[in-house]
């Protein structure tokens, strides 16, 4: 149980920072952009999120910053 707590724990400390990234990586300017596609790929690489939202949030940066 303990385990488990610390591991939630650290997923939401995770997750927060990366929804953080996202979202200033999409109303910011092009330098936030490397930031939150490390961070995705290093979520999808932990099993934090799934690899297909990890490659469908990295496109829909891709568009926007066109």
């Amino acid at each position: 149980m303990r385990k488990s707590r610390a591991a939630a724990i650290r997923n939401r400390a995770q997750k927060s920072a990366l929804r953080t990234a996202l979202k200033r990586a999409s109303s910011g300017s092009a330098a936030d952009r490397p930031e939150a596609v490390k961070l995705l790929d290093r979520a999808a690489r932990k099993g934090l999120i799934h690899r297909n939202a990890a490659a469908r949030h990295k496109s829909q940066l891709a568009r926007a910053g066109k």
